[in-house]
């Protein structure tokens, strides 16, 4: 496997020495995920001075199916895992994690609802418990994926990321009293942890655990999506000897944002920044570089600006459409087109969304879920929610359902306020345009979302 492109700089992350933290830092289609694939291959390599056991970290199980198929002639000595299949792994091999002890992502409302409900019992007439369940649901995970541990902590630390989730400081014991709530009547059924706070028992069992570390090197890839709490996991999970090589894109990070690798405590000699683009055309790029200029970027910490590309391709096409129905029929259509001779993916919102389009695709489809064991880089039609395609890369990509009653996600808005709900679909905009190598179709019913930049020579317009 070569790099993505034969740069001295690339070379220099790639054999740079295996001791201490390293931070390289990149725009989408940096060649960030070739370069992490190198430096494991390499510290995983007998021959090397530095060499020992090795872990690739990717934030999504699709992710690290892509990886271990387009890396498996070079990964054969390093092990390919998402977070929470290695936190899970470690603690069961502490014993800290029996069956049954996790939480999952569907069951917390009830228990989150029966907090509230609690602490309302308790006398508690706060304005604060009239929220919506989603906002208590976003701020438990908040609390979580920065690893905060007691009221105090709590108090002082600065709601990044959750501004206009408006929260009264004077309302802050409130919160922690159905914090606490939900990890009671959680535990009382059984349910140790959840998928956010697993983190932070992984970090705390490294503190007490004296054993040799597994793992003498650890990259990250697609790193700004783990939480400061999770980072600081892997850190300890790091001997002395061995090193920390974090990968990101700032301008991707959806989980959190304003969220910085800063505070977790890494510490880099140096850091590295890759402007150049070598997967979007320059049109794709032009839109890509419009939407990290737009407001709700404006507070992205280590955000690296796009240098825009010289190859050029056909504008992105924006298409507007009378209904829903009409519009899911064009990309049924088109996508199947596409995919006859070339890697296409649909990437939408939700999960619903991107059911809606895949249930009504002729042949095989490639879901991009957690459940995706093998990848198939063949031409076809993938079809996911914008998340699952972190990472990923097609010659062309559909997003549909970009109208403004969908896109921010109605439900982000209510729980956490426009602002916050339009930082975070905004990124989610930036993956998925970035996502295509040459051809872009962006669709929508009524009014196009606010997100996308409003600069007409941007795109090429067509109503149907």
């Amino acid at each position: 496997m070569a790099l993505a492109t034969p740069v001295d700089r690339q070379r220099e992350v790639v054999y740079l020495g295996g001791v201490g933290h390293n931070v390289v830092l990149g725009t989408a289609g940096s060649g960030k995920t070739s370069m992490a694939i190198l430096r494991a291959a390499y510290l995983s390599d007998p021959r090397r001075p530095d060499h020992g056991r090795t872990l690739l970290i990717t934030f999504n199980k699709t992710l690290g199916t892509y990886i271990r198929h387009i890396a498996k002639d070079v990964l054969d000595r390093v092990k390919v895992e998402n977070f929470h299949l290695f936190a899970r792994g470690y603690l069961a091999s502490r014993g800290l994690l029996p069956d049954g002890w996790l939480l999952q992502p569907h069951r917390r409302q009830t228990f989150v609802l029966a907090a509230m409900a609690q602490v309302k019992a308790l006398g508690s007439g706060d304005a604060l418990l009239s929220r919506p369940v989603g906002f208590f649901e976003d701020e438990i995970e908040w609390i979580a994926r920065h690893g905060i541990s007691t009221l105090a902590e709590y108090d002082a630390t600065p709601r990044t990321g959750r501004a206009e989730a408006r929260m009264l400081k004077s309302q802050r014991p409130v919160m922690w009293q159905v914090y606490e709530a939900y990890l009671a009547l959680r535990a009382a059924q059984g349910f140790q942890y959840d998928l956010d706070d697993i983190a932070g028992a992984v970090a705390a069992a490294f503190d007490v655990d004296t054993n040799t570390r597994l793992y003498k090197h650890v990259i990250v890839d697609e790193g700004q999506d783990l939480s400061p709490i999770m980072l600081r996991a892997l850190a300890k999970a790091v001997p002395a000897g061995g090193s920390l090589t974090f990968f990101g894109d700032i301008a991707q990070q959806i989980y959190g944002h304003r969220m910085s690798w800063r505070s977790a405590g890494l510490r880099p000699a140096k850091i590295w920044n890759f402007e150049e683009n070598y997967r979007n055309t320059k049109e794709i790029a032009d839109l890509a570089l419009a939407i990290s200029r737009m407001p709700y970027y404006a507070e992205a910490a280590d955000l690296v600006s796009p240098r825009q590309p010289t190859a050029a391709g056909p504008k992105p096409t924006l298409i507007c459409f009378q209904d829903e129905d009409a519009e899911t029929d064009f990309v049924v259509r088109r996508a199947a087109a596409l995919g006859q001779g070339r890697s296409v993916a649909v990437l939408a919102r939700t999960k619903e969304l991107a059911t809606r389009i895949a249930s009504r695709l002729p042949g095989p489809v490639q879901r991009l879920t957690r459940d995706l064991g093998a990848w198939s880089s063949n031409p076809g039609v993938s079809t996911g929610t914008l998340h699952s395609g972190k990472g990923l890369e097609f010659d062309a990509v559909i997003m549909p359902f970009l109208s403004d009653a969908r896109f921010p996600n109605p439900i982000a808005v209510e729980a956490d306020g426009l602002e916050e709900a339009s930082a975070g679909d905004g990124r989610l905009l930036y993956v998925g345009v970035t996502r295509a190598r040459s051809e872009l179709i962006l669709t929508h019913t009524g009014e196009p979302t606010r997100l996308l930049p409003p600069e007409p020579s941007l795109y090429t317009k067509v109503t149907r």
